[in-house]
């Protein structure tokens, strides 16, 4: 009965605080941890416990009512302190109605009867100096202490460095109760702020602060699954702005409204505790901050993580706060004597552990498992601005963090602080006007626009201006860049073009005898062996299918039937040249071969057996080269069953699992190391591991009929029998229905109305399932293991999409934090915004319709990007998208091609950096260098005569740098493996071209010559200032 009773209690000493039975003690626990307390007392008796003999600590009862059947409850401890060290544990039960002061002399004359006073007079007693007594019976206990013979040795140092260190249970309470203070700060406290700065609503820092309480004692309001009872607050959660700020853990939220106007600061700090133990996040959010206010947050952030990355084991605990000064003092020496003295102190059942402050002076060193709230601040600073509110300010950051062996652990950083999430912008208006009054107070001797000029026109050349200077900076910067990079070598990669597929030895019989019987002198097709046999003069001949090229029947009038063979020969245009061709280089090859027969049934069925033995053979070996040239990935570790995995359900897969049978959905699961996609069929699975993770993309349905989550690879892996670097996993959200009948229904409708209901709930569930499994994910990658993979779901950021066409099909192309993607339509587009080299706007001019797009990579290897057909009325935006992210843009009013131009440059990288590097795109340069010259004088001549004045060198060398349609058929025709005639959509536009030319009989004379002058029109060069460029012929339709 007692072992039952003592396997089902909890901890209860010093270490563990109390939960729901407080008087449960955990036996094991309490064995280790009086082990520890004995060994750390004998170790460090002299430097940190002071010499004592004896501790006398005393605590508050948790009950004023602690009878003796309640005291009796500790025998359960005296068995286990004998086993563990051979200590005698002796409780003293003070009788109900006694002053305690008999039981106190009986522990007084037991220190003196068991302590060895070492040379001492009297015995030396360690206690905490600083505890004061709570309670008529503690502070009796005190005086008599006081009052005896002892030596007495504060021992506050030996209990902050015994405590300082965690143990698993106590990380976990700490971790708990961070994983709450961060989802609280994250999931009520921004959004919080959000709404009412978004609605303009007045709410005081007190009612803030309540409501913030409110939710760390109740956790289930942001579906936080931790149990209530174990759950309390550090300190009442603190709210500031207004110019009111105090950066102590002291300070209170008032009751003066929430300030948010223009350059405001609001401070939000809150603690709370999982089983007693602490843990602590501060953030600083800045609203239309101006550059002081930026730059205060940003030396502060840096400082931060500077004193944050300081946590290693063995550094000493002053080495954090000179990290965070050392920032400051090099970026932004003025704000040194505004930092915080303290970088913060250490945390566990304390708020503020002693002994633990992370200041200049302390000394002590840093182990694993110690835990500090890392807090920093500038106080008290001042920015130029109109409103007394805002003039004076602060900004404050502090999270909780482990020391590890090698990297700490940021227990807070679901909660982000990077600029980009804590800066708000309300006023973006005001500022351009702010800044065009003060670029017009710059130039006062230029000419002044008057009230009647349009502000918008004056806004917009501004921001044209703006972007304008950005650009000639950009273009400065990646000359200097492109210049380093070439000169290392970093652009000369292997080069994957033209690529050829390799088959392994095409050996259809090792010997005669293998060959099957002959069955009379036709054609036969060998599954088993892969072979085609053919009779040749008498004998049947063997052949490999993968010699075969091509194969073909036809029948003429006679009902005779013919069969056409065509192999693959070294020599011959898009034949792949294996190793086989190598091997017998000086060997005749056979190329066609056709036999002619009656049995015009046989033809057909030989073709047909023929294309599919052809097929598989050819998947299974390109397959078979694709997996050779795989990298080998770590094997995925499932989570334990203690842990289950994050899953989403009922999910389909691009690329699809080949096979014919049907489809299948299947389920996503994280675990420790990756994801895992399986079906119910064993052979469908997919494993993604995190650190193959080149970026991650969420995209919930808006617009489209899909929901879905994408991951890009750094290096390609195999679904099904498909090698793909590009992996999505997606839910329809809505079905694909027919009405029958034809009839229109009423937009009022109820039926209709109920079933858009449906839809849309149905959408909404799908999204927002999706939506919690990513933020499971992120707070996963944010743990200290996965830190240095840099992962994150990336959204893309519709607003600032544009339609186009990069493969074969429109489709609208989005930009993220980190790429250019596109996710709907296949084959998928993600280009990662720090490979670019340089984007060009190609056909961009006046009376256009649309332009292209063409993406420079810095791997000048690697083939450009183009997206074509791009609506001209996106243009200005993604311009100032591509000014934003630092990516240099040229424009041109032709497409250029751009594979020469990448080898010439390749080729003789120093001449190109000494013509300009990337400047001669620079369409405003050349036609300024146009304008200067003698022939820009004559002015524009219409004529509709082609001028000669282009020699035929020029056009020879333009026509390497400009596609022309030539080149595009020429293309084309690699795209075909085989040879063949015109198509009949080529034959009907010659003979249309052909009708033009000639016109139809009905048409007049003048009507034919009015016809033909103005198709001449259209073929004359169209600027005659610049002769190195030529007429790009008309775009292919795609």
């Amino acid at each position: 009965m007692a072992e039952n009773r003592n396997r089902n209690v909890r901890p209860a000493n010093s270490k563990q605080p109390v939960a729901a039975n407080p008087y449960a003690i955990n036996l094991d626990s309490f064995s280790k941890r009086l082990k520890i307390l004995y060994s750390h007392w004998n170790k460090h008796n002299t430097d940190l416990w002071g010499t004592s003999n004896a501790l006398a600590i005393s605590t508050p009862p948790v009950s004023e009512d602690l009878s003796q059947k309640k005291a009796s409850l500790l025998d359960v401890v005296k068995k286990s302190a004998r086993e563990a060290l051979d200590v005698e544990v002796v409780i003293h039960v003070k009788a109900k109605g006694d002053d305690g002061t008999g039981e106190m002399d009986s522990i007084f004359r037991a220190i003196y009867s068991q302590t060895n006073s070492g040379g001492h007079d009297a015995p030396v007693v360690g206690y905490i100096s600083r505890e004061t007594p709570e309670g008529k019976f503690l502070e009796t206990w005190d005086q008599k202490l006081k009052n005896e013979k002892f030596e007495l040795s504060d021992v506050t140092n030996g209990f902050s460095d015994l405590f300082s260190v965690k143990d698993e249970t106590e990380l976990t309470n700490v971790k708990k109760a961070a994983f709450l203070t961060s989802s609280v700060m994250r999931q009520f406290v921004v959004p919080k702020l959000e709404k009412v700065i978004d609605e303009e609503r007045k709410v005081s820092h007190s009612a803030l602060m309540d409501d913030t309480e409110k939710t760390i004692l109740e956790p289930a309001r942001i579906k936080v699954k931790l149990k209530a009872e174990n759950i309390d607050i550090c300190y009442p959660p603190i709210f500031q702005s207004g110019g009111q700020f105090d950066l102590k853990p002291s300070a209170s939220s008032n009751d003066e409204n929430l300030y948010y106007d223009s350059t405001s600061v609001i401070i939000c700090a809150l603690g709370s505790r999982y089983n007693s133990y602490c843990s602590n996040i501060a953030r600083t959010f800045l609203i239309d901050a101006n550059g002081t206010q930026s730059k205060a947050y940003e030396v502060l952030l840096k400082a931060q993580e500077a004193a944050i990355s300081a946590f290693k084991s063995g550094n000493r605990a002053s080495s954090v706060y000179q990290a965070a000064v050392s920032v400051v003092e090099k970026d932004a020496p003025e704000l040194a004597a505004n930092l915080t003295k303290t970088a913060g102190t250490g945390i566990g059942l304390e708020f503020r552990e002693s002994g633990l402050s992370l200041n200049a002076k302390n000394d002590r060193i840093l182990k694993p498992g110690m835990v500090f709230n890392v807090s920093l601040g500038f106080q008290n600073l001042q920015t130029e601005t109109n409103n007394p509110k805002t003039r004076k300010f602060s900004v404050l950051l502090a999270d909780t963090v482990i020391v590890g062996e090698k990297v700490p652990d940021i227990l807070t950083s679901k909660s982000s602080k990077a600029v980009k999430d804590v800066a708000y912008s309300f006023n973006e208006d005001d500022e351009e006007e702010e800044k065009l009054k003060v670029k017009a107070d710059d130039n006062g001797n230029e000419t002044l626009f008057s009230k009647t000029t349009l502000r918008s026109d004056n806004h917009e050349m501004s921001k044209e201006e703006l972007r304008r200077q950005h650009q000639a900076e950009l273009a400065r910067q990646k000359n200097e860049e492109t210049a380093r990079r070439l000169a290392g070598g970093g652009a000369v990669a292997a080069d994957n073009r033209g690529a050829v597929k390799t088959v392994g030895d095409l050996i259809a019989y090792k010997n005669v005898n293998d060959l099957p019987p002959p069955r009379d002198l036709m054609i036969q097709v060998d599954q088993k062996n892969e072979a085609i046999l053919l009779p040749i003069y008498g004998s049947m001949v063997p052949f490999h299918v993968a010699n075969v090229k091509s194969v073909s029947s036809q029948q003429d009038s006679n009902r005779t039937s013919y069969i056409r063979i065509i192999f693959n020969v070294p020599g011959t245009p898009f034949s792949p040249h294996d190793a086989n061709s190598l091997k017998f280089q000086g060997s005749i090859y056979l190329k066609e071969v056709s036999f002619r027969s009656k049995d015009s049934r046989h033809i057909i069925e030989v073709v047909q057996q023929i294309k599919t033995l052809r097929r598989q053979v050819n998947s299974r070996e390109s397959e078979r080269a694709e997996r050779a040239t795989l990298v080998t990935q770590e094997r995925l570790q499932l989570a334990s069953a203690k842990f289950k995995p994050i899953k989403l359900h009922d999910l389909w897969i691009r690329p699809a699992f080949g096979g014919r049978g049907r489809k299948l959905t299947g389920s996503l699961e994280a675990h420790t190391n990756g994801f895992r996609y399986s079906t119910s069929r064993p052979d469908e699975r997919v494993d993604v591991m995190y650190g193959n993770i080149k970026h991650a993309f969420f995209q919930p349905a808006e617009r489209e009929m899909i929901t879905l989550v994408h991951f890009h690879l750094h290096n390609h892996i195999m679904v099904g029998n498909k090698k793909t670097k590009d992996v999505q996993f997606y839910v329809e959200v809505m079905d694909v229905v027919q009405t029958l009948g034809g009839g229109k229904r009423s937009a009022y409708d109820p039926d209709e109305i109920e079933e858009e209901q449906r839809e849309r709930d149905r959408k909404n569930k799908i999204n927002m399932d999706f939506q919690n499994f990513v933020n499971r994910v992120n707070d996963l990658w944010g743990q200290s293991q996965f830190r240095a993979l840099d992962l994150e779901f990336d959204q893309p950021m519709r607003e600032l999409g544009f339609h186009g066409v990069p493969h074969k099909a429109s489709a609208f192309i989005v930009p993220t934090s980190n790429c250019l993607v596109e996710l709907i339509e296949t084959p998928f587009v993600v280009i990662t915004l720090s490979e670019i080299e340089i984007v060009n706007l190609e056909r961009v001019g006046l009376g256009q319709k649309n332009f292209d797009m063409t993406i420079v990579f810095k791997d000048f290897k690697r083939d450009v990007l183009r997206i074509d057909s791009i609506p001209s009325t996106s243009l200005d935006g993604i311009k100032e998208w591509l000014n934003t992210t630092d990516l240099k843009y040229y424009e041109s009013r032709l497409n250029l091609n751009w594979r020469p131009i990448l080898k010439t440059i390749t080729d003789d990288p120093e001449k190109f950096i000494e013509d300009g590097g990337w400047e001669f795109l620079n369409m405003e340069v050349s036609d300024s260098d146009s304008e200067n010259s003698a022939e820009s004088d004559q002015g524009y001549e219409p004529s509709d005569v082609q001028s000669d004045s282009v020699s035929d060198d020029e056009d020879d060398e333009s026509e390497s740098l400009v596609e022309s349609e030539d080149d595009e058929e020429e293309d084309s025709d690699e795209d075909s493996a085989e040879d063949g005639g015109k198509t009949w959509e080529e034959l009907e536009r010659e003979a249309s071209y052909a009708d033009r030319e000639k016109g139809d009989d009905s048409d007049s004379e003048e009507e034919r010559k009015r016809r033909k002058m103005k198709a001449l029109g259209k073929g004359r060069i169209p600027d005659k200032r610049n002769p190195s460029s030529s007429l790009a012929k008309r775009a292919k339709l795609r």
